[in-house]
């Protein structure tokens, strides 16, 4: 009987070994199949519900003279080739020439859908466009490294795509829960920036100075303010690049200072706001090259001053704590005036971000 068990539990312990042994990566690769597979199916259904949000805004909110369905498949299969960088000479001026072509060409085929299409809802529908478009492409992304991973069985291919996974998934729940918030004109987090500068606005005379990008003059403690923002309460973050190199034509500047949202770290309070230098705007690069550009070209220093978010708040509705640092900030910009600046002198104020449902 002795024998009989000790037998009994060899075979209990040898038999998963050698079962792992020949087998494992495929066991590995089946339990992570099936949990990649599930949050694949969320973001197919994110992807569905954000296609099906534009055409029931474009169908409900616009005239539109034809059937929007087909013309808005198309646009959400649109892609953007980047120019050739073997030869990095000129490769911004590239860049910008490509996004901006592809910005114009959507706003021409946008307003077809309805040529009565207000300013503000034109700025809605191509945000909404660019956040269907954002979850197609990562649905489509990600559903061919796990196919292709799942086809040949390999468990190291699909290691990556489970490492990045949470990520995209935090990335792609943004993109979902800010339809609403944008299809009803609604401040969002990362319009922090042109919330700080519109309310330093307020009382100015105002005028457009470059493509939905607008600018106010005041003084304070003998020191003249040139304030810039992207036009509002439309979705659009303007070309405040543009702006500064008109005043920096005309008027001599001896500060930029920038105010923006910006992504914070783990363990780091949501709403805290921080200084610094350089210039603090997002996107691709074009924007920020112009302007670092610009300062050099004419010796002024940039700084700027930033409230701390998580993507999920940069992207959908303002929270409370956010909005109420808008004073806060908009204190710390005029110390930072004083601080950096002599009376008689001239400083460009930028805010920077989505200006979605923040006027000015």
């Amino acid at each position: 009987m002795g024998d009989d068990s000790d037998t009994l539990m060899m075979l209990i312990w040898i038999l998963p070994i050698i079962l792992f042994v020949f087998y494992g990566q495929r066991i590995q690769l089946w339990v992570t199949s099936s949990e990649l597979k599930k949050g694949i199916k969320k973001l197919d259904a994110y992807r569905i519900e954000s296609r099906t949000e534009l055409i029931n805004y474009v169908k409900n909110n616009l005239n539109s003279k034809d059937d929007p369905v087909k013309k808005i498949d198309k646009f959400l299969d649109y892609f953007t080739i980047m120019p050739v960088d073997m030869d990095p000479n000129g490769i911004v001026e590239k860049v910008r020439h490509t996004v901006r072509s592809r910005e114009d060409y959507t706003r021409a085929h946008m307003l077809s859908l309805s040529p009565e299409m207000t300013e503000l809802e034109l700025t809605k529908v191509q945000t909404l466009l660019e956040l269907a478009s954002s979850l197609q492409m990562i649905h489509k992304i990600i559903n061919h490294m796990f196919l292709t991973a799942k086809k040949q069985n390999n468990y190291p291919l699909i290691l990556p795509l489970q490492m990045i996974f949470p990520f995209i998934m935090e990335q792609a729940e943004s993109m979902r829960d800010a339809i609403p918030a944008f299809k009803k004109g609604q401040p969002v987090g990362d319009g922090i920036g042109p919330m700080v500068v519109g309310k330093m606005m307020l009382g100015a005379a105002k005028e457009t100075i470059a493509f939905q990008t607008v600018f106010a003059k005041t003084d304070f403690e003998d020191r003249t303010l040139f304030l810039l923002k992207a036009e509002g309460p439309g979705s659009t973050v303007g070309r405040p690049a543009d702006a500064l190199e008109h005043i920096v034509s005309n008027d001599k500047l001896d500060a930029v200072i920038m105010v923006d949202a910006a992504l914070k770290m783990e363990g780091e309070d949501s709403s805290s706001i921080a200084q610094g230098f350089g210039a603090a705007i997002g996107g691709i690069g074009i924007e920020r090259f112009q302007i670092e550009a610009i300062a050099v070209s004419s010796n002024i220093p940039i700084l700027s001053i930033v409230v701390k978010q998580s993507v999920y708040e940069a992207i959908t509705l303002m929270t409370k704590e956010i909005s109420d640092k808008a004073d806060d900030v908009r204190l710390q910009v005029y110390e930072m005036i004083l601080e950096n600046t002599s009376p008689g002198q001239s400083v460009a104020i930028i805010g920077v971000g989505n200006t979605s449902g923040v006027p000015q």
